[in-house]
C-alpha cells in the first residue's frame, strides 16, 4: 500500500543567512523568512551551538501509534552542529518550522532529533541556506489519523 498527500510547486527566493551569535535556531530561521516575505520553505544549515533542545520518538503505549516524542532533553554546549533540515511551514496563519538536526559534542558522540524552539542558541554561527516553495502552501496540522501535528501540502490555487 503507497499512500501520500503532495502538491507540486516550484522553488522561488534563495536566501543565505548567518545567524549570529546567541539567536535561536528556529527563531532565527522564521525571523529570515518573514523579513524576506517568504511563508514556506526547505531549509539546510550547520554551525554551532551554545546549547541545544531536541527530543525524539519513544514507544507510547497510550498513544493513537503507539509512539510520541518524548521529553525535551537540553545538551550544554559547545555543540558541533553537523547537519540540520527542516520545512518552515504555516500553522493558522502562523510560522510552524519542522526541523530536525544531527550534533555532536565535545567528545564526537553523534546524537540528534526534532529541535524545539526557543532552547537552541548558536554559539559562533549557523549558516543556512533558505528556499522558498511556491505554488504549494506547507502546512503544520492536527491529523487524526496519527494524533500528531504533521505536515500537510496543499497546492495553492492562487
Amino acid at each position: 500500500m503507497i499512500r501520500i498527500q503532495d502538491a507540486c510547486g516550484k522553488t522561488g527566493k534563495a536566501l543565505a543567512v548567518r545567524l549570529l551569535p546567541d539567536t535561536d535556531l528556529i527563531e532565527g530561521i522564521e525571523e529570515a523568512c518573514r523579513k524576506n516575505g517568504i511563508r514556506h520553505a526547505y531549509v539546510t544549515c550547520f554551525g554551532s551551538f551554545k546549547q541545544c533542545g531536541y527530543m525524539y520518538l519513544v514507544p507510547k503505549e497510550d498513544a493513537k501509534v503507539k509512539a510520541g516524542y518524548g521529553d525535551v532533553i537540553t545538551r550544554n554546549g559547545p555543540v558541533e552542529f553537523l547537519n540540520g533540515t527542516g520545512v518552515v511551514c504555516q500553522n493558522n496563519d502562523q510560522y510552524d518550522t519542522h526541523f530536525h538536526a544531527t550534533m555532536c559534542d565535545r567528545y564526537g558522540t553523534v546524537f540528534g532529533g526534532h529541535i524545539v524552539k526557543g532552547t537552541t542558541p548558536a554559539l559562533t554561527t549557523v549558516d543556512l541556506i533558505v528556499l522558498e516553495i511556491q505554488d504549494v502552501k506547507m502546512l503544520r496540522v492536527a491529523d487524526e489519523e496519527t494524533a500528531l501535528t504533521q505536515f500537510y501540502p496543499i497546492q495553492d490555487e492562487q
